[in-house]
């Protein structure tokens, strides 16, 4: 048996789900609980674990995909950053496909422009050094997890006198949606599961507001099965038992602190920003923004037209990233709308809810 083999344990999910059952008999209502991040909903769509619960237990998913809260503005911007001569766009693979107001970064690309997926910032950094004619652009589209490697490769980019690399930050940060959606009368969120890789950076107490400020319940979780239906199983016994507390239960990677390294690296290149998250409109102090000394480095200074910002009609991915909604209500989904033939950001991206629900929930769902 491997080490890794408690966690995905058959028999250990079917008793927290036994567990979950007999503690949700004590609430007395309905209950609503929502994981942020997008691993995780790929993670409960591939077990099945939403079927395991009773219908007293809601497990919706939040806007935990980086990819899919990016608006469209953004990727207007992209585009006609890529359209400009001279200059190279890179990107991660997920971001190519993302409808814009007139198309995408892979139309624009099949149009002759130089748009480049790559695999990490360091792979921007190193066409920069071998195209030092050119603007190099990273979109660097992500949330905490991963904001920490742009910055080192900022970090190499100064260091190294590289004054052709230069990002468009769409980074974001989990607390602040977190806030407006424990505020939001329409989603009435009971408890949250809360995102592990985004903790191993900020660390489980920058989720205490959670607790202290909406006496609502949280977990820190991991990835497996096991995980989730213990985090599951935790908060119901918090609601049931009246407590509101926020509880690692990830300490094998997660600390109370997070890794304070990343988060000096991070604090040397960004402020915090308003941005605008899809679905949710502009919320404050919820994206980054590079510092004042740092401007050469920002892609958004540079002059270009962009269309009035335009969602793709008839798409709900919206709805579906505040937990309004699940995908089968939107009408586009497995219709027009498909892994194949995405017509939303959530059904583009690999951590997507309509992705997930595509691959998993629907054939549960009778939607397939």
């Amino acid at each position: 048996m491997s080490s890794a083999a408690p966690y995905g344990d058959p028999h250990a999910v079917a008793a927290f789900a036994a567990s979950v059952g007999r503690s949700a008999k004590k609430l007395q209502r309905r209950v609503t609980l929502m994981e942020v991040c997008g691993t995780h909903t790929h993670a409960i769509a591939a077990a099945g674990l939403r079927r395991l619960l009773p219908e007293s237990v809601r497990l919706i998913a939040g806007p935990g995909c980086p990819v899919c809260v990016t608006p469209v503005g953004y990727v207007d911007r992209a585009e006609a950053l890529a359209r400009k001569p001279g200059t190279v766009v890179t990107t991660f693979g997920d971001l190519m496909r993302v409808p814009s107001s007139r198309g995408s970064l892979e139309r624009v690309r099949a149009e002759g422009a130089d748009v480049r997926i790559v695999y990490s910032p360091r792979d921007a950094l190193k066409i920069a050094r071998d195209n030092p004619a050119s603007t190099v652009v990273f979109l660097a589209v992500g949330f905490e997890t991963t904001t920490p490697t742009v910055a080192a490769a900022l970090a190499e980019a100064e260091t190294d006198l590289v004054p052709n690399f230069l990002i468009l930050s769409g980074h974001k940060i989990m607390p602040p949606p977190m806030r407006a959606l424990a505020r939001d009368p329409e989603v009435k969120v009971d408890g949250y599961l809360l995102p592990g890789h985004v903790s191993v950076i900020v660390g489980s107490r920058a989720f205490a507001f959670v607790a202290d400020e909406f006496h609502i319940p949280a977990v820190v979780v991991g990835f497996t099965p096991t995980d989730v239906m213990r985090g599951v199983e935790t908060l119901v016994e918090c609601l049931a038992a009246g407590r509101a507390d926020v509880i690692n239960l990830y300490s094998r990677v997660v600390t109370p602190e997070g890794n304070t390294t990343a988060q000096a690296l991070v604090d040397r290149f960004f402020v915090t920003a308003d941005v605008v998250w899809r679905g949710l409109g502009t919320i404050p102090g919820s994206g980054l923004a590079l510092r004042p000394e740092y401007v050469h480095r920002d892609a958004g200074r540079i002059e270009v037209k962009l269309p009035e910002p335009l969602e793709p009609a008839g798409c709900r991915c919206g709805e579906v990233l505040k937990g309004v909604i699940d995908p089968p209500e939107c009408p586009l989904f497995a219709g027009v709308c498909t892994p194949i033939t995405p017509v939303g950001a959530c059904m583009v991206s690999s951590e997507g809810t309509c992705a997930a629900w595509h691959r998993h929930e629907r054939f549960w769902e009778g939607h397939a």
